[in-house]
C-alpha cells in the first residue's frame, strides 16, 4: 500500500493541479467547505450517531432477515457444512428429497404446499439426524434464508401426536416477532394435520390461561419470560411431557439480559429423553459456551465461518480529499462499472441523506436506511430493495450486522468504521463487506480514504486480516474495468 507521504505528497500535487487549473480558467478558488461528519484530510473521527441498543439491533436484524427470506436461498456446494458428533462411528446420512424422511402424509402435503420443493442444503443434512430414533440433540449454525426454521418446525410436527390434548413441543425465540414468526411457519406446515394446534407463550396472553390447567395445545412457542411464567407461576405446561425443545437465534438470546437464565431455568425442568435442538447465526465462543449449557451430548453443524468469505471478496481503495470527491469517485464508479445493487455505508445520519439526495439528483434509484426508522418501515426498504426496485442503499452501521440480500454485487465504505475512540472497527469492517460475497459468490468492497490518518486506519484493517488491500483508480475506465 501507498505509505502516509507518499500519500502526502501525492494530495499536495492533486492540490496543486486544482489551483492551476481554476486559475486558467480565471475562476475564483472557493473557501474550503466546513470540515463533514465524514472527516476531512486528518479530521479527527466522529463517531456512528445511529446508536441503538446492541441486542434490539441484532434481534432487528434476525427479524428482518425472516421477513426478507420468504423463499430458501440455496447455498452453493462450496459451502461445506461441518457435522461433529461424538461417535465418529455413527454414519451420516442426507437426504435430496423430502420423500426419502417417510413424513406423515399430511405433514408432506404441507411442506409442498409452502414451495419447498426439494431440501435445502442444511435440511439435507440436519432433517435425517433429527427424524432419526432415538431422537438426537444439535446444535446448528444457520443464516436466515438457508431454511433452519422449517427445518425444526418439521421436527416438532413429526414427534407430536396430534390426539395428545397437551403441550408436546416447545420452543423459545427471543422477541415476541421472531415468536409469531415462526408461529406462521408451523401453522402453514402443519396446516393438514387433524387437531393440530400452537398457543403462543408471548406478552398479551396470560390472562388468557387458567393457573394450574394444562394447556391443550400440542406447540408451544414463546419468549423466555413469559414462558418461565407459565412453566412455573402458572403451572400451565407440564414440562416432563415434553418431547421437542427448541431454542432458536441462541445469538440474539446471549445479547438479551435475563433471556439466558431464564432458558437454562427452562431448560432443566425438561425430562432427559426430550430432544433439544439450538440454532444460532453466528458461532461465536460466547454462543457455544451457552449452547453446551442447553444441549447435552450434541450433533453440531456449522457453516463456513464468515471471516472465510472474505477470499471471494475482492478489496480496494480509493483516495479522495472530500466526500464531494468521494461522490464524484462513485460516479466514476457507477459510470464504469456493471453493477447490480451495491450498499454504501457512511459514519453518520447527516452523511447518508447528503449522498442520498446526491445519488438521486444524479439519477439512480437510492434507497435509505438510518436508525429513526421504524422496524416496520425498514422491512419495507429492504424489500424494496431486495426486490430490486432500487439498486443502491445508503445506509449507516444499521446495515452492518446480519442482512442477508443475495444479489448484492458491491459494497462501499463512504466512511471507513471506527470506534467509540477513533480507532478502527475490525468487526464491523467485517460485517460490513460481509454483506457481498454471501453464499460463496464473488464480492467487491470498495474504501474511499480522505487523508493520512484514514490511511493508516485502512493499513492496520489490512494487517487484522492479512489481506491487501489494492489501490483503485476510478478515473481510469480501463483500469476499472480489470477488477470485475
Amino acid at each position: 500500500m501507498m505509505s502516509t507521504a507518499n500519500w502526502d505528497a501525492e494530495f499536495e500535487q492533486q492540490e496543486d493541479k486544482k489551483k492551476l487549473t481554476d486559475q486558467m480558467r480565471n475562476v475564483s478558488i472557493k473557501p474550503a467547505p466546513a470540515p463533514s461528519s465524514t472527516g476531512g484530510r486528518g479530521d479527527a473521527p466522529k463517531v456512528e450517531d445511529d446508536k441503538i441498543d446492541p441486542a434490539q439491533a441484532i434481534a432487528e436484524a434476525s427479524m428482518i432477515n425472516k421477513a426478507l427470506h420468504s423463499r430458501l436461498v440455496q447455498l452453493k456446494e462450496t459451502s461445506q457444512l461441518e457435522v461433529q458428533q461424538n461417535d465418529p462411528n455413527s454414519p451420516l446420512f442426507s437426504v435430496k428429497s423430502f420423500e426419502e424422511l417417510r413424513l406423515a402424509p399430511e405433514l408432506l402435503k404441507g411442506v409442498y404446499c409452502m414451495g419447498f420443493n426439494a431440501p435445502s442444503k442444511i435440511q439435507e443434512t440436519a432433517l435425517p439426524l433429527l427424524l432419526v430414533n432415538p431422537p438426537k440433540n444439535m446444535i446448528a449454525q444457520s443464516q436466515s434464508g438457508t431454511g433452519k426454521t422449517a427445518a425444526f418446525v418439521l421436527t416438532m410436527l413429526s414427534r407430536v401426536d396430534p390426539k395428545a390434548k397437551y403441550p408436546q413441543a416447545l420452543c423459545l425465540a427471543p422477541t415476541y416477532e421472531l415468536a409469531l414468526q415462526i408461529g406462521k411457519v408451523a401453522q402453514d406446515m402443519g396446516k393438514f394435520i387433524d387437531g393440530m394446534k400452537i398457543r403462543y407463550a408471548v406478552r398479551g396472553q396470560t390472562e388468557n390461561i387458567t393457573k394450574g390447567r394444562i394447556l391443550t395445545e400440542q406447540i408451544v412457542i414463546g419468549t423466555p419470560g413469559t414462558t418461565l411464567d407459565w412453566c412455573h407461576k402458572f403451572n400451565v405446561i407440564n414440562m416432563k411431557q415434553i418431547k421437542v425443545f427448541v431454542l432458536d437465534e441462541a445469538d440474539v438470546m446471549i445479547a438479551t439480559q435475563g433471556h439466558q437464565d431464564q432458558s437454562i431455568r427452562i431448560k432443566k425442568k425438561l425430562p432427559p429423553t426430550c430432544q433439544m435442538m439450538l440454532f444460532s447465526a453466528t458461532y461465536e465462543e460466547t454462543v457455544m459456551k451457552f449452547a453446551l449449557k442447553i444441549i447435552s451430548d450434541p450433533v453440531t453443524i456449522r457453516l463456513k465461518r464468515e471471516e472465510e468469505s472474505l477470499d471471494n471478496i475482492k478489496q480496494y481503495y480509493v483516495l479522495c480529499s472530500t466526500r464531494e470527491e468521494k461522490f464524484e469517485a462513485l460516479s466514476n464508479i457507477y459510470g464504469v462499472l456493471s453493477i447490480g445493487q451495491a450498499i454504501i455505508f457512511c459514519q453518520t445520519k447527516a452523511t447518508a441523506r447528503w449522498l442520498a439526495e446526491k445519488m438521486e439528483a444524479d439519477g439512480h434509484a437510492v434507497a435509505m436506511l438510518v436508525g429513526d426508522l421504524h422496524i416496520d418501515q425498514r422491512v419495507s426498504v429492504l424489500k424494496r430493495f431486495k426486490e430490486g426496485k432500487e439498486k443502491l442503499l445508503v445506509t449507516t452501521n444499521l446495515m452492518a450486522r446480519g442482512i442477508d440480500i443475495e444479489q448484492v454485487t458491491m459494497v462501499i465504505n463512504f466512511d471507513l468504521p471506527v470506534d467509540l475512540s477513533g480507532e478502527p472497527d475490525f468487526e464491523t469492517y467485517l460485517h460490513r463487506i460481509g454483506r457481498t460475497g454471501r453464499f460463496g459468490k464473488a464480492g467487491l468492497a470498495i474504501n474511499f480514504i480522505d487523508g493520512p490518518r484514514t490511511m493508516k486506519k485502512l493499513q492496520r484493517i489490512e494487517q487484522h486480516f492479512g489481506r491487501k488491500i489494492e489501490r483503485l483508480l476510478t478515473d481510469d475506465a480501463d483500469e476499472m474495468e480489470k477488477i470485475v
